[in-house]
């Protein structure tokens, strides 16, 4: 097929728009929590965003699932194969299913335990605890609606997932201020409040997916036995491909937690910053990986196609795109990084570090979303999952994070500095990215003979 560029852009915009536009709800909500639970004062701010790490594990273990799957998924739907992606959807409904039941009984068990690797605090720490209990059953209804939305996307049905988002970000922002705040006759429940409205927002999630699933119009739909009943080849093979993305979302995952623990360890104020600059900066961020979720999606669907000549010129002009928006964006979260570090109810230290944090995020961000790409985007759509898996792990576990401890308690650098650090290993992982990408080793079609 010949390559054409305009074409490429349309499918791409009518692909990665509605996926931005899901992401940047998305990441509001999780900042207008932190802002409604910010008016509360620092302490309450730190303990949602300490008891959101365990959370923010289970979600990146829970997207490597669904991210090694997609694979399948994506190039499944190049050949119109709508049958097995049901069986992809079924078998990701069980792993996650055991992986919710897993997180549940370990957080309702071992909820102090857990909460003490990231806070020393004991304010800090009875909040999150509270946090972290009621909000404990968002890890079994994820195991419904997680795999509906990843199949919206592979079938290139986006706008189900948009549209889903928006009524759960109604759903939460609504629950959210009655019980925050108290409103409306409703008691002031303060950090618990934000729980149970976050928990409100995920079962609205689950029945909205569930019915767009199941409805004529979607693509995917059949009856429930035809989601099960797998060929085992099938099975080996997602499990194959879908492993090392798990191992790599989770240690991910676990990296971004570890730098909760060193930053925390500055100072309340500190990770409050942090907090809140992470918080801010996830706006542009999910806007910009929007370009990395459509890669999956558009490269493995014409690598289940066969079209590999395609398929490279695709990818070329995906890593143009990428890094076009994120200098862009990099630049847009630069000059506003100090009236968006006044958004928080933070002393006037907090707001400082805060537009810091921001300015570093913003001047790294290209670096960043052209790792996204070829990591979560171009190699995991080729099913070149363990070579990624080995490239982030090894730059987070054996860079970063010890440069993260070491910076803020032994050079004893202010967070913003010790950030800046640590984004190091940004730079080092695309180098190795890059090499493996020329090699075009990870152009390759999972489904064949299937």
């Amino acid at each position: 097929m010949e390559f054409d560029t305009k074409q490429v852009n349309r499918k791409l915009a009518r692909i990665a728009t509605p996926i931005a536009i899901q992401g940047v709800v998305s990441a509001t909500l999780s900042m207008i929590d932190n802002i409604m639970v910010g008016f509360l004062g620092e302490t309450e701010l730190a303990a949602v965003g300490v008891g959101s790490q365990l959370f923010m594990v289970h979600y990146l273990v829970l997207f490597g699932i669904l991210s090694g799957s997609a694979t399948f998924m994506a190039q499944f739907y190049g050949t119109r194969d709508m049958a097995n992606i049901r069986k992809v959807i079924g078998f990701d409904f069980t792993l996650l299913a055991g992986l919710g039941v897993f997180f549940f009984i370990l957080t309702m068990g071992a909820t102090g335990t857990i909460i003490s690797i990231y806070t020393e605090d004991p304010a800090v720490k009875a909040l999150a605890m509270q946090y972290v209990r009621i909000n404990a059953v968002s890890f079994l209804l994820l195991a419904v609606s997680a795999p509906l939305e990843m199949a919206f996307k592979a079938t290139q049905q986006v706008r189900i997932p948009m549209i889903v988002s928006a009524a759960v970000f109604i759903t939460n922002i609504t629950v959210n201020y009655i019980l925050i705040f108290g409103k409306l006759g409703a008691p002031r429940l303060g950090v618990a409040g934000a729980a149970i409205g976050t928990l409100s927002a995920r079962i609205v999630e689950v029945v909205l997916n569930g019915y767009c699933g199941f409805r004529s119009s979607n693509e995917f739909r059949g009856s429930i036995p035809s989601f099960f009943g797998w060929d085992p080849e099938l099975v080996r093979r997602v499990i194959k491909n879908a492993t090392p993305t798990t191992i790599n979302e989770f240690f991910w995952g676990f990296g971004q937690s570890m730098y909760v623990a060193a930053f925390s360890r500055i100072s309340t104020t500190a990770y409050a910053a942090y907090q809140a600059a992470n918080a801010i900066f996830n706006i542009f961020n999910f806007a910009a990986f929007s370009i990395g979720d459509a890669a999956l999606i558009l490269v493995g669907e014409k690598l289940g196609e066969g079209d590999m000549e395609y398929t490279w010129k695709l990818s070329k002009h995906l890593i143009k795109a990428i890094l076009v928006v994120g200098m862009i964006i990099g630049t847009i979260a630069i000059i506003l990084s100090g009236p968006l570090s006044g958004v928080f109810r933070l002393t006037e230290a907090g707001q400082m570090y805060t537009k810091y944090i921001i300015i570093v995020f913003g001047a790294t961000m290209a670096a960043d979303l052209y790792n996204g790409l070829q990591i979560a985007g171009i190699l995991r759509a080729g099913g070149d999952t363990r070579f990624a898996m080995i490239a982030e792990m090894s730059c987070v576990w054996l860079i970063a994070i010890p440069l993260a401890f070491i910076a803020a308690l032994v050079w004893q650098m202010p967070v913003h500095l010790a950030l800046l650090v640590t984004r190091i290993e940004i730079f080092i992982r695309a180098a190795i990215v890059t090499k493996r990408y020329i090699s075009k080793k990870w152009m390759n079609t999972v489904i064949e003979d299937l």
